[in-house]
Formats: structure tokens, C-alpha cells, sequence
């Protein structure tokens, strides 16, 4: 079946790229494909966020990203007849690293772009949701696009020991990335939330280990463990919610991060933090917010975001999840601007939590560690 499908969609997408498609077009030819889409997954799980009832994998406050034809048609109207958006013609400014640059990737942190973060403790350097795709998208030709280049290549990346996957959407699990990045460094280790063991090992992964929401495993002295945060998961019309999606908390001795993934706003952060205890440094995300009544049970906006900085108690942060592809209504240099005015609010110096530009690092958080 998967087989089929996959032909079809290539027929139809020969077919269609003989054609110049209008902005319009787009939604409808990208979701028609989309239903042809196929992933490898397992009908039933053992865990207490898997409803055996519906097959499907529940936040444990219930689903509240599902949405109607109705809701996601006046989305994708207000979507494709947007306003024009000037950062999203000319991106935002990049702090470009080479691979000589990258070899001595110590003691810091890198913001990629989006959900995608280098980071480096006690010689362990761990990398999260790769996307170097020019789309976020299953196709090369249409989807939202990177409007902000990415400041390095995958070939530059230093050796990776962990790669971490929040969850199954398209801007933060990329097959081309993943299929790249297992080929030049096959002894990485891929976490995963529950369900996407199948898929990753399918795109070339060694090494993949699945867990459920608090499953801790230990690499190299570093416990991680998914967390529980109230998002979603689908990369096709046949499998929504069949695969798990989760934040992530790495402990080493004498250091923590934490990364948030995709998330709205829900109690989970304080949950997090009285288990797990208060990170070091957080990632969270800042931006995809508007429409709010669309947007607000999947994605936080930025002063939500320093809600979760609170919530969690973190000493510091870093603004994700914005600048790097229009996924939504909100003018892409917003998210930034809506930060420091939520940070001011709150009286939180800026420095404690910041939107960094892509590419830039921040060592300055392990020094004060």
C-alpha cells in the first residue's frame, strides 16, 4: 500500500510541476498529497497517554488540536491571502560557522534555525529536531519554505552523540536531514517519542531507542527523558496522533537543558520542574502563534513562553521555533519584539532569556552555570 501511494504521489507531482501553481492552489494540491502520505507505524502501546480505544495517543487533558474542516479551510484562506510579510522576502540576519569553526564545538550552544539547537556539555554534544530542508514540507516544490538560510551545512556538523525528536511534523522531523545526518555519522543515537523508531530506522538510523513521556535512558553520564507537553502529531491524513510527541529534559551531574519542542500552554512545565528539577537552560518556543483561536491549544505565543520560563524555573532561555519558515499569521519579526516586551512585564532581565539570531551561540550560559 505504502508502495502505491508513494508512485502515485510522484506521478502527480511530475504532473505538477510542468504547471506554474498560484498561492491559492497551493493549500489544496499540498493537502491532496498529503493524503497519500505514509508512515510506518504500530497499532497499540502499553502506556497510559495511549487511548486503545481510538488507536491514537492522548495529552492526558485530552485532545484539543483537533480541528474541523471548517476551522482549518477559514486557516488556510486567511493563510494563502496574507498580508505581505518583508521579513518573509528577506529572512533575518545569519551568523555563519564553517566546519573548522564547528570542530572545536565546546561548552556552548548554537541556534540553528526553528527547532534546531547544537548543544555541547561535558563532551557530549547533542543536536535537536534537525531541519536543514529548504521546505518543511514533503516536497521540494511547495510547502512553507526557509526564509532564512541555515549557518552551516550538515557535512560542517561536529560529531553528534544524540539527536532528539519532539515529534512527527514536518518542520521539526525531516527525512532528507535525518537520512543525511545517519549516513555521514551512523554512530548517532536518535531519541524518540513513542511510534517513530519504525520510520527512523526506515530513513537510515542505526540506533534508535523510543520512550514514553518520564522514561528516562542514560548517554554518556546524561539522563534524558521525554516530558509531556500539549501539542500533536500527523504527517499524513492516516496518522494523526499515532506517534507520540514530547519536550525533553538532559541532565548531566552538573547541568541541565531543556527543550520544549512544539507545545501550547498547559501545567505540564510546572510537572516537569518539580520532578525533573529546574534547568540551567531552557529552549522554548516563541513564535507560529495567529490566529490565536487556531493557534493557541498547539503553540504558545511570547508571552506565554515566559509563563514556561517561570513555570520551569529556568535560569536561562532561548527564544525558538520563529524566523526560520511563515508558518503562520504573525509578522515573522514579531515573536522578538513580544519577548522583550513580556520580559519587561514580568521584570526578568533580558539577558536571561533570549532570541537569538540564527547561528549565533551563546557560551556566555555555561561559564555562569
Amino acid at each position: 500500500v505504502c508502495l502505491a501511494r508513494s508512485r502515485l504521489r510522484i506521478l502527480i507531482v511530475t504532473i505538477l510541476q510542468r504547471f506554474m501553481l498560484t498561492k491559492k492552489l497551493y493549500f489544496i494540491v499540498f493537502l491532496t498529497l498529503t493524503l497519500l502520505g505514509c508512515t510506518n507505524i504500530m497499532d497499540e502501546y502499553e502506556s497510559p497517554n495511549f487511548n486503545k480505544e481510538t488507536g491514537r495517543f492522548e495529552h492526558l487533558s485530552g485532545d484539543k488540536n483537533n480541528k474541523s474542516f471548517a476551522d482549518l479551510f477559514g486557516w488556510a484562506v486567511g493563510y494563502f491571502t496574507r498580508e505581505n510579510d518583508e521579513a518573509e522576502n528577506n529572512g533575518f540576519p545569519v551568523i555563519r560557522s564553517s566546519k573548522k569553526d564547528l570542530k572545536s564545538f565546546t561548552e556552548n550552544v548554537i541556534w540553528v534555525g526553528h527547532a534546531s539547537l547544537l548543544v555541547n556539555h561535558s563532551n557530549v554534544t547533542i543536536l535537536t529536531d534537525p531541519q536543514f530542508a529548504d521546505r518543511a514540507s514533503p516536497f521540494s516544490f511547495m510547502g512553507p519554505k526557509r526564509v532564512t538560510p541555515v549557518p552551516f551545512s550538515i557535512a560542517d556538523l561536529p560529531m553528534i552523540d544524540v539527536v532528539v525528536i519532539s515529534h512527527n511534523h514536518y518542520d521539526h522531523l525531516d527525512e532528507q536531514s535525518i537520512r543525511d545526518i545517519a549516513t555521514r555519522q551512523p554512530q548517532i543515537k536518535f531519541l524518540v517519542p513513542l511510534g517513530l523508531k519504525q520510520l527512523m530506522l526506515s530513513w537510515g538510523a542505526q540506533d534508535v531507542t523510543e520512550l514514553d513521556w518520564w522514561q528516562p535512558i542514560t548517554v554518556k553520564g546524561v539522563t534524558i527523558q521525554p516530558t509531556p507537553v500539549q501539542h500533536w502529531s500527523k504527517r499524513s491524513a492516516f496518522d494523526r496522533n499515532k506517534t507520540l510527541w514530547s519536550g525533553w529534559m538532559m541532565n548531566w551531574p552538573d547541568f541541565s537543558f531543556y527543550f520544549a519542542g512544539d507545545t501550547g500552554y498547559s501545567d505540564d512545565f510546572i510537572e516537569t520542574a518539580r520532578r525533573l528539577g529546574s534547568p540551567d537552560l531552557a529552549a522554548i518556543p516563541i513564535g507560529a502563534y495567529k490566529p490565536r483561536d487556531f493557534m493557541k491549544s498547539s503553540h504558545i505565543n511570547p508571552e506565554e513562553a515566559v509563563t514556561v520560563f517561570t513555570d520551569l524555573g529556568a535560569k536561562y532561555a532561548i527564544g525558538i521555533h520563529w524566523g526560520t519558515f511563515k508558518l503562520t499569521l504573525e509578522p515573522m519579526d514579531e515573536p522578538p519584539r513580544k519577548l522583550a516586551e513580556a520580559l519587561q512585564k514580568q521584570k526578568i532581565p533580558k539577558q536571561r532569556f533570549r532570541a537569538l539570531k540564527h547561528g549565533e551561540a551563546w557560551p556566555e550560559v555555561f561559564a555562569k552555570k
